[in-house]
């Protein structure tokens, strides 16, 4: 059972250019802004990556108006694991729970993923907040990163996860995030 002192969220380059031609973007986007805004509420350090934002442009704005107080890390790598500060940046929350949501899945959630397990993190895909512009794609990169070892999971899952009780203030304002 995940708890919000012991995880730590990686946001996967979800920026203009990528995201307009994901399957079933809509949705997708939906689930990770859901995701964004309750890991917010329960304050789960959130790691948030770009790739290439020159070329591909700044994350969608959807999900950039709930990240104000964090900024983005540019990358380079299809890995995030490959860029150093995001690696000190992860180090830094001490944790060792990594959820990670993002596009494209068979890529750099993959690539990711993988090189997390690696280095011994237990890594969580939240499986409907991750897209590729194909379909099988997307269920290759999920499949891939499970049997390298990822838990599968999805945004209101971790959400109420997290939550453990369905009382108090924080109960409250995690119903209007997922309604």
């Amino acid at each position: 059972m995940l708890k919000t002192d012991e995880v730590v969220f990686v946001l996967v380059d979800i920026q203009e250019k990528l995201a307009r031609v994901m399957h079933d973007k809509d949705q997708f986007l939906h689930n990770a802004e859901v995701l964004v805004k309750g890991l917010k509420v329960l304050d789960v350090p959130i790691i948030w990556m770009e790739q290439n934002p020159k070329g591909i442009g700044p994350t969608v704005s959807q999900l950039a108006e709930h990240l104000t107080d964090n900024t983005p890390i540019s990358k380079m790598s299809f890995s995030c694991c490959q860029n150093e500060f995001f690696v000190k940046a992860l180090e830094a929350t001490n944790r060792k729970d990594v959820l990670i949501a993002g596009i494209e899945t068979h890529i750099c959630v993959y690539q990711t993923a993988t090189e997390l397990i690696d280095m011994g993190y237990r890594v969580h895909v939240v499986a409907d907040a991750v897209s590729s512009r194909a379909a099988m794609n997307n269920t290759i990169g999920i499949q891939k990163m499970r049997d390298a070892g990822a838990a599968l999971t999805s945004a209101e899952t971790v959400l109420f996860e997290l939550l453990q009780v369905a009382e108090g203030d924080v109960f409250k304002a995690m119903l209007k995030v997922v309604k």
